[in-house]
């Protein structure tokens, strides 16, 4: 299916939180809204949800108009951070529970549970309570129960943000399986930057209620719109610097791969190093500006290297 978003405004207590959004998503997309605390993307999430009204704007599923449609007749699956699921449960519950509201018969439920679950590897977990689970465990069970009723539409809300790191790697690799497997469209909101770029067909960075830029990781990666894309987008993200070191008008951004270290007639001076693993990432002194650079071996504070830079982008 597909999803439109129409000029939707919110405002709580006077304040503007979404600012004349519009999206077109297609079917079977991944798409990732990124943005920092508070920029307005988990309240877009629960618009397109149904849990909330907009002000002004439609929200549109497949060209029909959903705006004023309860969230319960939306057949939508969703995440959410905490999970969500019934303590007092037992998780075949928790999974039946909804198949069993929407008028499923028990026989095509328990068809459906032992399939989803069996898929998610949770298939020996059904009689545990929620609090027997580890985290990892709950995500999956939490997956299972959006993804049992065949929603034609799956939301995502931070789901990984309680798992450690090793946890959200392989959760991130479930969780494209299962959407490439099954062809749902899906919006994934988050606000870790490694996450979208590894998770999504597109995506739509937000910030204070307004989208600042929509593209493919890559399009965003190698060409932000603006200086607030450039200094959030990338590990490490752009240097932002004053154009006229390299004779240009306006501010560059620079991505530490583009800093070609001992090449060049460009100068500056090692504050740090930092050690990543396979190489080091060195921070330059320009004066009044920083650099960032990656160099193979580690480069003492107050050294004076020469540089040159083999790509740059420039912000009007």
């Amino acid at each position: 299916m597909s999803l439109e978003v129409r000029e939707v405004n919110k405002v709580y207590n006077r304040k503007l939180i979404l600012d004349r959004i519009n999206l077109q998503i297609e079917k079977g997309e991944f798409f990732v809204v990124l943005g920092p605390s508070g920029s307005g993307k988990t309240t877009l999430l629960r618009i397109i949800a149904g849990l909330e009204k907009p002000d002004n704007g439609k929200i549109l599923i497949d060209n029909t108009d959903v705006t004023n449609i309860p969230a319960g007749k939306r057949n939508i699956g969703m995440v959410f951070q905490n999970y969500a699921l019934y303590p007092s449960k037992r998780i075949w519950d928790n999974l039946f529970l909804p198949l069993e509201s929407s008028g499923m018969g028990k026989e095509e439920a328990t068809k459906r549970i032992e399939f989803i679950s069996k898929r998610l590897g949770i298939d020996g977990l059904l009689q545990r309570f929620p609090g027997e689970l580890s985290g990892g465990q709950q995500q999956r069970v939490a997956l299972a129960r959006a993804l049992v009723k065949t929603p034609r539409l799956f939301l995502m809300d931070e789901p990984l943000s309680n798992l450690d790191a090793p946890q959200r790697v392989s959760a991130r690799k479930l969780i494209k399986e299962i959407q490439e497997e099954y062809s749902i469209t899906s919006i994934y909101v988050t606000h870790d930057q490694t996450e979208a770029m590894a998770l999504g067909d597109r995506i739509c960075i937000i910030d204070e209620g307004k989208i600042l830029q929509i593209g493919t990781p890559e399009e965003i990666y190698d060409d932000p719109a603006d200086e607030k894309v450039a200094s959030f987008i990338g590990n490490p993200p752009m240097s932002l610097l004053d154009g006229s070191i390299i004779g240009e008008k306006g501010n560059i951004g620079v991505r530490a791969e583009d800093v070609i270290l001992e090449e060049g007639d460009m100068k500056g001076k090692v504050i740090n190093s930092e050690f990543l693993g396979d190489r080091y990432l060195v921070h330059i002194s320009l004066g009044s500006e920083e650099l960032m650079a990656f160099s193979k071996v580690r480069l003492r504070e107050g050294v004076e290297v020469s540089f040159r830079i083999s790509k740059f982008k420039q912000f009007r």
